[in-house]
């Protein structure tokens, strides 16, 4: 299997990660003391700024669930359709030509699911099927490039379409002023991203999928997630999260690899989920990775923050752009999520 085009979708309004603080002080109406404590913790994030899937000033209209769900739902529409048709384009692929396409999301919800309403509005097959996912969160970007390699495999002419959609800025909490929700609001930023992953028919250019493996951590549901109710998406997010990063991911990692007769020094290409600062700082120094390394993953930080599953597609996608490498070379994409869980992948060129 081959995943032969990766393309991102964004909204229309960027703002500085500065601007938002200080919007969101206003927001949460903060005392001093907090008001600083907030601008200290989106300061040391390393985002520049985020894409959002409304102008600043209309979050304070939604009013409930209700409104930020419409609002989710047609933003998802726009930005799936976009970041298809594009990733279709770049792999010369024709939307009839798809067997199945793959949707995750984990920050709003719809039935029919988004992947539904977009088989028309794209012109898929009326046979293509469908798998939607939902509640993997960051994980997903990843796990769905890996269920689609699952489907391949069985389908060596076949064509999958993946596709995640993050809207992070539509589940806004503006009574919660915990700890978690106050990290959250400076984080996570809106997109989308599709990618084409064909059978070993297929003429495709990008890299191959060797091999995946998915990893769950028994009885750590508590550390990521979302609290969903009457009032929407409320975040769970533990400060447990770096550890696992620094401390069970390099163990999944060697032993993934080992399956395959290889070690880290084998892996030119680290496409590896942000997180965020302090998640990726531990998951650089658990690997024992330079920073060049994770370069593409902090540049994704840096520019749109934490896009929840799409983030890591948007990594692959600039490394595919950015660092071509050479014939041969091998790659291990990777992300953590809700669960919790972590999954893998190997890719070669």
């Amino acid at each position: 299997m081959k995943i032969a085009s990766v393309c991102t979708a964004f909204p229309s309004h960027w703002y500085e990660q500065r601007t938002l603080t200080e919007h969101l002080v206003q927001v949460f109406a903060l005392a001093p003391p907090m008001a600083d404590r907030l601008r200290s913790m989106h300061a040391n994030s390393g985002i520049a700024g985020r894409y959002l899937t409304l102008p600043l000033d209309a979050y304070g209209r939604l009013g409930d669930f209700t409104s930020a769900n419409a609002a989710w739902l047609q933003g998802a529409l726009d930005l799936g359709e976009r970041s298809c048709r594009a990733a279709l384009l770049q792999a010369g692929v024709r939307a009839d030509e798809v067997d199945t396409i793959i949707f995750s999301t984990v920050t709003g919800l719809a039935s029919p699911s988004v992947d539904a309403r977009l088989v028309t509005r794209l012109g898929l097959r009326p046979d293509v099927k469908r798998v939607p996912l939902f509640g993997l969160g960051c994980v997903a970007g990843a796990a769905a490039v890996a269920r689609a390699a699952d489907f391949l495999r069985g389908s060596p002419t076949g064509v999958a379409l993946v596709l995640t959609v993050e809207l992070c800025s539509l589940t806004l909490q503006p009574t919660d002023r915990s700890v978690a929700n106050l990290i959250s609001v400076g984080l996570f930023g809106d997109g989308a991203a599709a990618a084409v992953v064909v059978g070993n028919k297929h003429a495709a250019t990008g890299p191959s999928i060797i091999a995946t493996r998915s990893v769950f951590y028994p009885d750590t549901e508590q550390v990521m997630g979302w609290d969903i109710g009457a009032h929407g998406f409320r975040i769970v997010l533990s400060a447990e999260v770096p550890t696992v990063a620094r401390e069970r991911v390099p163990i999944d990692v060697d032993a993934f690899l080992a399956t395959q007769q290889l070690t880290r020094r084998d892996i030119k290409r680290w496409i590896a989920h942000p997180g965020g600062p302090k998640v990726l700082a531990a998951l650089q120094d658990g690997l024992g990775l330079q920073r060049d390394d994770l370069r593409c993953s902090w540049e994704s930080l840096s520019r749109a923050g934490n896009l929840s599953s799409a983030s890591v597609l948007m990594i692959l996608e600039a490394t595919l752009r950015t660092n071509p490498g050479a014939r041969g070379d091998r790659g291990v994409m990777l992300a953590m999520g809700p669960g919790f869980c972590s999954e893998y992948l190997l890719l070669q060129w």
